[in-house]
């Protein structure tokens, strides 16, 4: 359909939504006398470059929107038609205007707790940790727990002497904080580290067993050293669950609360419009609910369900399915399962021992033939599986166990579009099964540079090379490659990630095996269409097309020209969600 005849259709059926069109030059170019009247838009942007991440629509100069969705884009002199008195106009004066980014696979409440506790992210060393510990406990009461999160030791510039498999012992916390327990997460979510008064809290002894897929890591002599790896870290859940107890429940509510508003204003800012949420309880699923009913979600999120058994889920699955109706907020359609930890805690579940860790190659955190079950159930009641997967043993178990299930369920697995979440590593041989699967790679190419000056100490070069991040050999299996951050593993910072992926730069100044770097349309579209068809959302969401939702984001440089080193300079501008500006720099 022309743009003409596109035109002439919103008129007379007197609508401002449908499903989408093309348009060619010749209409591209056409005066704006040419155009008939239309309903005037409630918003109108011009006078840039609206990437429309539709291949039907290329770029336009000018985008009108009506309600919370779009109405028409093209140029100025097009769009022109659409501005009557009471239209709102932004000026985007050369800036760039794109569909909002999705971050594909972060944790929403994670987000905004980050916000509430010690952020140790840039912490240079294990000094700085005890140092912001103990700053804590001066403002802190006696007895009351001091949280916080981000460390990781192979960002460090030095760890003493004493560590133990790269992770200082306690001591020195407990110098600092003898009478307030301490618990400070790894970046990655699956290491966290403790103080003896934290341990002694939990029950936790020099003679406590290993719970199955973690590890209390011990000194030489057996001692405790605090460090406690992937499930380990539940012995602690008894001990804090008791401590937060001691608020009501409108205390604790509210404090959530806060937590959504504090990850809005991130996700806002970041110029993020939706978000996937990795992995949220039943309880969490209603509290959104509520939220959502109150008008009160600022973001919109697409929720995987998580941390209920099987047959819970195959019981209460059909009631706690929402779709998308309207101009909507909540959606879940998908459960989030997980097979193995992360490299940096050596975790991830590998074909071969770690390089510098021999006596292990990984840890197996939910067994294959749960999640297989879950599979099955997911199948049932047209779920959608999201595995989180890092080591190239834990994708190859994943792959796996989804054509078993689809096979026992009888069904085309291409049509399901389960992912894997994370995707890190992954064996040569298992790459082109993605696209042979229809399995969605579900990356965070931020993770790719921000861990590859310490991976090969974890894989060895060679392993490292043929095994990290091959974006490059998953686009040429025709798989869907999706993008994020997995805040707060890292900052939501969408740009950053998308430099990440279009120049795999390290912060040591080097590539990161970049003959795997995504090319500058390849990396937007992982953060936008591709994100919405791993959710089953391209209708509405992932371009600028007409009748999609008016999400879009204002950015200060054109990401598709702008000089490659330039990028990182780009700052968001303006965030518009349902075609409200919720974001604007410098307000």
């Amino acid at each position: 359909m022309s743009r003409m005849n596109y035109t002439l259709l919103i008129a007379s059926l007197l609508a401002i939504t449908i499903a989408g069109c093309s348009r060619d030059s010749q209409d591209a170019t056409a005066p704006a006398a040419a155009i008939p009247d239309v309903a005037p838009a409630d918003l109108v942007l011009r006078g840039g470059t609206v990437a429309t991440v539709d291949p039907a629509l290329g770029n336009a100069e000018a985008i009108a929107v009506n309600g919370y969705r779009i109405t028409a884009v093209g140029s100025d002199d097009e769009i022109a038609a659409y501005i009557g008195p009471e239209t709102e106009i932004v000026e985007l004066n050369g800036r760039f205007a794109m569909p909002g980014f999705i971050e594909g696979h972060g944790h929403y409440m994670g987000l905004g707790r980050s916000k509430q506790i010690l952020d140790l992210r840039n912490v240079t060393n294990w000094g700085e940790v005890v140092s912001m510990v103990a700053g804590a406990v001066d403002k802190a009461q006696p007895g009351e727990w001091i949280f916080g999160r981000g460390w990781h030791q192979d960002k460090w510039d030095s760890v003493p002497e004493d560590a133990v498999d790269g992770v200082p012992r306690n001591d020195s916390l407990n110098a600092v904080s003898p009478n307030n327990p301490v618990s400070l997460g790894h970046a990655s979510g699956h290491a966290g580290y403790f103080n003896d008064a934290a341990l002694e809290a939990a029950g936790i002894d020099d003679d406590t067993p290993d719970p199955p897929g973690g590890t209390i890591v011990r000194a030489p002599d057996g001692r405790a050293t605090g460090l406690m790896r992937e499930t380990a870290q539940r012995l602690l859940s008894e001990a804090i669950g008791i401590y937060q107890g001691r608020l009501t429940p409108e205390e604790m509510e509210q404090i959530d609360r806060e937590r959504v508003v504090l990850a809005a204003d991130e996700a806002l800012r970041h110029g993020v419009t939706s978000f996937q949420d990795a992995g949220t309880s039943l309880e969490g699923i209603e509290f959104f609910k509520k939220l959502e009913e109150e008008g009160n979600l600022p973001v919109r999120l697409y929720v995987m369900v998580r941390r209920a058994s099987n047959e819970v889920m195959d019981e209460v699955l059909p009631q706690y399915k929402m779709l998308p109706e309207g101009n909507d907020f909540l959606t879940v359609r998908s459960i989030k399962r997980q097979i193995d930890g992360a490299l940096g805690a050596h975790g991830a579940w590998l074909l071969e021992p770690y390089a510098d860790l021999i006596e292990t190659d990984g840890l197996v955190l939910e067994t294959v033939e749960d999640i297989e079950r879950t599979a099955e159930i997911a199948v049932k009641h047209g779920f959608q599986v999201n595995t989180h997967a890092i080591g190239d043993r834990g994708v190859r178990e994943v792959l796996d166990l989804y054509e078993r299930a689809w096979k026992t369920m009888d069904v085309d697995g291409k049509d399901l579009r389960w992912r894997i979440e994370h995707s890190q590593h992954i064996d040569p041989v298992d790459v082109p099964r993605f696209g042979q699967l229809g399995v969605v790679a579900a990356v965070q190419a931020i993770h790719g540079t921000s861990d590859g000056p310490w991976i090969p100490t974890r894989l060895g070069d060679e392993r490292a090379k043929a095994t990290s991040q091959p974006w490059r050999d998953l686009f040429n299996t025709g798989a869907i490659v999706t993008n994020g951050t997995d805040v707060p593993v890292e900052p939501i910072d969408a740009l950053a990630s998308y430099y990440a992926s279009v120049s795999r730069m390290m912060v040591n100044g080097e590539r990161f095996y970049p003959e795997h770097a995504m090319t500058r349309e390849e990396a937007m579209q992982t953060y936008t269409i591709n994100n919405a068809i791993a959710a089953f959302e391209e209708d509405i969401k992932g371009s600028l097309t007409p009748g999609k939702y008016a999400d879009i984001v204002v950015l200060s440089q054109n990401l598709l020209t702008v000089e490659e080193e330039k990028i990182p300079d780009t700052t968001v501008d303006i965030t518009i969600v349902g075609g409200e500006i919720k974001y604007k720099r410098g307000m």
